[in-house]
């Protein structure tokens, strides 16, 4: 024991502190020290390493199963996005179909709708010229109506002023010796008609 004790003095002074070394003199460091502070941390340690790795195993295991089920969300989803992108693609192409087909319609309702446009102009023109001509001939009968009116209008009054002036005339001219002869010659005249006429 003694020596275990010589070796403790023989140590010298202590170092100082704050420096730090690594003491490599075997018989300095107390291996016997050490081996029982290593053999209770191994024996008590091998517990907190066992709990420790696992522990560790089990967080490995929980997130390889995290990783796992967040990889299969990943993939589902990846796969109804691609379903819903299909869909969507035939939509399109189902939506392009119908506008080209409205397009195509549009274009001949278009046609057809200038070509009936044309139509009804022509016949609208043709009416209105038939319109414009029975006005014409409307016009055209009123003014000769409205002439031959006047005309006979004129004509009375012509002949009323003439028949007007021709009574004055004979009114005037006429005594009663005149007027005798030529009644007498009248009635001679109306029996030479009846004559002739038995």
């Amino acid at each position: 024991m003694k020596n275990v004790t010589d070796s403790f003095l023989s140590l010298g002074p202590w170092p100082s502190a704050g420096s730090f070394g690594f003491n490599t003199d075997i018989f300095a460091t107390n291996p016997i020290n050490l081996s029982v502070v290593l053999g209770v941390l191994i024996f008590f340690g091998k517990g907190v390493c066992a709990s420790c790795l696992n522990e560790w195993k089990n967080n490995l295991l929980s997130l390889s199963d995290l990783l796992d089920n967040r990889k299969q969300r990943i993939l589902n989803t990846i796969r109804n996005s691609e379903e819903l992108r299909g869909g969507a693609v035939e939509q399109l192409e189902k939506a392009r179909a119908r506008l080209r087909k409205i397009e195509t319609e549009a274009e001949q309702f278009r046609v057809n709708g200038y070509s009936e446009i044309e139509r009804e102009k022509l016949n609208l023109i043709q009416s209105t010229y038939k319109t414009l001509e029975q006005l014409e001939n409307y016009k055209n009968e009123t003014i000769r109506f409205e002439q031959q009116r006047a005309l006979n209008q004129v004509r009375q009054r012509v002949f009323q002023q003439a028949l007007q002036r021709a009574l004055g005339t004979l009114n005037s001219c006429l005594n009663n010796e005149l007027h005798l002869r030529t009644i007498s010659t009248n009635i001679g005249m109306l029996g030479t008609m009846k004559e002739i006429t038995d």
